[in-house]
């Protein structure tokens, strides 16, 4: 019993420090896009993951977790994947309206779902695939605007929807098969990430805002903001890996839209953004699906707990959506965007 609610208060940190991270690198990244017009968002995310390789390098010099080998290309595969997905999300972003980027963040959960259910044989209940629709009504309404399609960016979001969600799952799979910690997983595959983003990050920003990086006036202040960026980065990245092996692809993402009707509030609280009925409507019918996905994910494992214990079996419930898991489950981005400056959504800026 203690050993469980240790594992549930391990999870609660787990997805508040998601939270906090990912708002707070909104906001930084925010302030340095929108204020001082540094709008390379794919080579800021080749920094953020550079930097976070460094810290865990040190981490493990200093012993604070332990190297467990895991095999080389299921890592490197890993690590590639995790970086094409960031930079086909960009490019979706990029070559479509916000309103339809938006759909696209929305379309992963039911993706997740149905990979999850064909490839992992997983189930999920009415009631959780209810709480989930009533959820993403919610995120629509309060962020979508419009919605104009063209052949290559409707491809583009799909192949950024199937690899974040492919991506997203191995996420949790590899953490389960080769039983290691998040971090010992981030460390191993981040900087295959980093590198592919480096290479090609200069390429997809010139690409998408006809400025060149290299070419960018990096006054004391827009350095400052990068660094800040680049430090709140860690935490992002390491409570995503985290959260992810700890609950599930599908709640990684149901935590996502909460972080982006929190971004919404703050963006009007703090930065006095464009805010109206509908987007107030749009989150509190969000919530309620949060609250719902919560509601009906504990219940399963509190059923599945009693299930075991009379069976005389140990709890293997994995955990809560927002404290459980359900039976089967799982970017990222996740930012309310203005088309102005659409390299502020989060999947890449999250990293």
């Amino acid at each position: 019993m203690s050993e469980n609610k240790g594992f549930q208060l391990g999870t609660i940190g787990a997805l508040s420090l998601s939270v906090v991270s990912s708002v707070s690198i909104v906001i930084c990244n925010k302030a340095l896009m929108s204020s001082l017009h540094f709008i390379f968002a794919t080579t800021l995310t080749s920094w953020h993951l550079l930097v976070t390789f460094c810290s865990l390098h040190v981490a493990l010099s200093m012993k604070f977790f332990e190297h467990k080998p895991i095999d080389l290309k299921t890592v490197i595969g890993f690590g590639i994947l995790n970086g094409i997905s960031i930079g086909l999300l960009n490019l979706s972003l990029g070559f479509n309206s916000v309103g339809f980027y938006q759909m696209t963040k929305l379309a992963i959960i039911p993706c997740t779902v149905l990979l999850e259910t064909l490839f992992l044989s997983k189930t999920f209940s009415r009631s959780i695939k209810l709480s989930l629709s009533v959820l993403l009504l919610g995120v629509g309404i309060a962020t979508i605007t419009d919605l104009q399609l063209n052949m290559l960016g409707s491809f583009l979001s799909f192949l950024a929807v199937v690899t974040t969600c492919v991506a997203q799952i191995m996420t949790n799979t590899i953490q389960k098969k080769y039983k290691i910690s998040s971090t010992q997983l981030l460390y191993q595959s981040c900087i295959y990430q980093a590198l592919i983003l480096l290479i090609t990050g200069p390429f997809l920003d010139q690409l998408l805002t006809q400025q060149n990086v290299f070419a960018f006036e990096y006054t004391p202040r827009v350095v400052v903001f990068i660094v800040l960026s680049c430090l709140i980065s860690i935490s992002v990245n390491f409570s995503t890996f985290l959260v992810i092996g700890k609950t599930s692809p599908v709640t990684y993402q149901v935590l996502g839209h909460l972080k982006t009707c929190l971004v919404l509030a703050f963006g009007y609280v703090l930065l006095r953004d464009p805010f109206n009925w509908r987007n107030i409507f749009g989150i509190l019918v969000a919530l309620v699906g949060m609250i719902l996905y919560s509601y009906y994910c504990t219940q399963e494992s509190q059923a599945k707990t009693e299930e075991t214990s009379l069976q005389n079996k140990p709890n293997e419930a994995e955990s809560d959506p927002l404290l459980h898991v359900e039976n089967g489950a799982t970017k990222l981005n996740d930012l309310p965007i203005s088309k102005g400056t659409f390299w502020e959504a989060d999947k890449d800026l999250r990293a």
